[in-house]
């Protein structure tokens, strides 16, 4: 995107030779020694400056082996310095690999993407990211039907509208972009091609990870039958995956209260003799109330569904855990409580919002989610999650990266502050309707 000036000289055999340590003369590598930086990190710095380098090049191999390489980088460790100098190429460099690029280009591109959302955190690069982003990436799912790029894009929508959303709208709007891949928007003559299980999945799971962040009151009554009605049709399929998916989904739903909310402004409606704007009729209750019993009753089943029906075998327990949990939650109201080791720490989640987006983020960094948790100050704040320092150590960063992220006065943390009030805010909200999802006994 404008940016080919920046282009420095690139050893093609970079990418291409296995043998990576014949090509590090770049002169983009030309560096003077710094302070307290062993060989090994030097190597990864000049690996990551050669791998941007590379994405200007015409070989798609090449481009892809260096997205690749970037991505193990993010992975492995947190890039703070080297995107805060390389950040506006990085990002515009990936999102020109998603115009034209093949499937896997499209998906390592994707996948970059998002870890640069996660490691910028919250403030305006990671706003940057979002607004610059969404466009491509609405495009590009619309350019293709190769599941792995259609699930990576909709992966990496979602993880930047997750970090980068500062407004209800953004957020909608990411939500409406990857719920209309299963529900599109079509013409008269337009016959819509049917969704694979593992992108009504992903389709499903990206949804319900930004409805975490959304206020439990955003849902209109509509909107909360349609999604249900769908949800629970899912149940019914084949895939273990979907069902699993459409599972979770529906409890985060319940856990919401939005149902008890619509109940509530029912019997208000009904004791003042009239209908307030928006809201549901007497008769919609009693429709909602016959759709939350039926989704009660397929979970139990599911809860005790026999080997068979669903390719995937190993994934039988995890759906009957699932669906167990579910029941008692929905009977009771008691969440499922979850511990994630993470080195010598273990992460607690005590509602279905915060398992939610462990799950999601736990699949979406793979290799690099301990490291992360481990390092990353946004998941710290996310989870309410306070590491201990191995060894005794900081956190390694430079003078001038603590600047950047520490100082009570950075963008950061003024961003840091908003976003941790909104996750208490919700967390309040969740606990509020804790007991509420108990289905009433008639």
């Amino acid at each position: 995107m404008g940016r080919k000036s920046q282009r420095k000289n690139v050893p093609m055999d970079l990418f291409d030779s296995d043998d990576d340590t014949s090509s590090i003369s770049s002169s983009s590598t030309m560096r003077s020694e710094r302070p307290g930086m062993d060989d090994v990190q030097v190597h990864k710095d000049l690996m990551l400056d050669q791998s941007l380098d590379a994405l200007y090049e015409k070989r798609t191999s090449t481009r892809e082996q260096a997205l690749a390489s970037i991505v193990d980088a993010f992975n492995s460790d947190l890039q703070h310095e080297f995107v805060e100098k390389k950040f506006a190429t990085l990002l515009h460099q990936c999102l020109h690999c998603t115009k034209k690029g093949s499937s896997k280009e499209t998906s390592l591109a994707s996948h970059v993407i998002g870890l640069l959302a996660l490691t910028v955190g919250l403030g305006d690069q990671a706003q940057e990211i979002l607004e610059e982003s969404v466009t491509p990436l609405s495009q590009a799912l619309k350019s293709g039907r190769e599941v792995l790029k259609i699930t990576s894009i909709l992966e990496c929508l979602a993880v930047i509208t997750f970090v980068g959303g500062t407004n209800p709208e953004q957020t909608e709007t990411s939500m409406q972009i990857i719920w209309q891949m299963i529900h599109p928007k079509l013409g008269s003559n337009v016959v819509a091609a049917k969704p694979s299980p593992a992108v009504i999945t992903t389709v499903v799971s990206s949804w319900a990870f930004l409805l975490t962040t959304v206020d439990r009151w955003t849902l209109s009554p509509k909107l909360w039958q349609e999604i249900v009605t769908y949800l629970s049709s899912l149940l019914e399929k084949d895939d273990r995956s979907v069902r699993i998916a459409a599972g979770e989904a529906l409890a985060l739903i319940f856990e919401s209260g939005t149902l008890e909310k619509f109940a509530a402004e029912a019997k208000e409606s009904a004791n003042n003799g009239s209908v307030k704007e928006g809201s549901v009729s007497q008769e919609a209750l009693i429709h909602m109330h016959g759709l939350k019993s039926k989704v009660v009753n397929q979970v139990r089943d599911l809860s005790v569904e026999a080997g068979g029906k669903g390719s995937a075998k190993k994934d039988l327990n995890t759906q009957r855990n699932l669906f167990k949990d579910l029941v008692e939650f929905l009977e009771d109201g008691y969440a499922p409580e979850t511990s994630t080791k993470v080195g010598g720490d273990y992460l607690q989640t005590t509602t279905w919002y915060q398992m939610i987006q462990l799950n999601f983020l736990k699949h979406f960094l793979g290799g690099g989610f301990i490291k992360h948790m481990q390092e990353n100050e946004f998941l710290h704040d996310v989870f309410s999650f306070t590491p201990k320092k191995v060894g005794g150590r900081g956190s390694g960063m430079s003078s001038e990266e603590k600047r950047m992220f520490k100082s009570p006065n950075s963008a950061l943390n003024k961003a840091r502050t908003q976003f941790l009030n909104k996750q208490r805010m919700l967390a309040k909200n969740m606990n509020d309707g804790h007991y509420a999802a108990t289905v009433e006994n008639e």
